[in-house]
């Protein structure tokens, strides 16, 4: 049984469907990958909102 690299307690494995996980009910570890990289953020007028939730 693989054990958790923070707390080394034992992880538990989850899938679904191909997708599958290891994760730990101790610390809350998750072997998950995470994409770290920001998307620039674009500031948006009131006016612009406004349109944006109309158009919808």
């Amino acid at each position: 049984m693989d054990e958790c690299p923070r707390c080394q307690s034992p992880l538990e494995r989850f899938s679904l469907g191909d997708a599958e996980t290891l994760a730990c009910n101790g610390c809350g570890f998750a072997d998950v990958p995470v994409e770290h990289e920001s998307k620039e953020f674009r500031y948006e007028s009131w006016q612009d909102a406004f349109h944006r939730f109309y158009e919808q």
